[in-house]
């Protein structure tokens, strides 16, 4: 993303690097899509929407705070490098389930093993 190598920026604001970041394009299909009787496919589809698995290993709680705060709201925006536009794009996500199992948790050393969830297009 330019010379700053900034890998995603949620609603402008720069986000630490993940350890995963899986891109993926889904269609959508009309309600009256399916097989018919012979199993032959209708797919109808409407239309197709991005999603991005993402994952960061071994955050802080500090960084674990950043990352979960910036993808909370009910929808935001990610400007990423898309690779079916094949350049820089901002579109508009809403966050699946988020994890942040712990990895470590004493005085001094407090480490989640990995906070992960999707983003999925609006």
């Amino acid at each position: 993303m330019g010379a700053n190598n900034t890998m995603i920026k949620v609603d402008g604001v720069k986000i630490k690097t993940p350890s995963t970041f899986t891109w993926s394009l889904n269609d959508v299909s009309a309600s009256s899509a399916g097989r018919d009787a012979s199993g032959k496919m209708y797919k109808e589809r409407v239309t197709r929407k991005r999603k991005i698995v993402l994952a960061w290993n071994g955050p802080t709680p500090t960084e674990a705070k950043a990352i979960l705060t910036a993808f909370s709201p009910e929808y935001f925006k990610v400007t990423y490098f898309d690779p079916l536009a094949g350049a820089t794009q901002t579109r508009t996500f809403y966050s699946g389930d988020q994890t942040a199992p712990v990895k470590r948790w004493s005085v001094g050393n407090k480490i989640y093993e990995q906070i992960s969830f999707d983003i999925i297009e609006r």
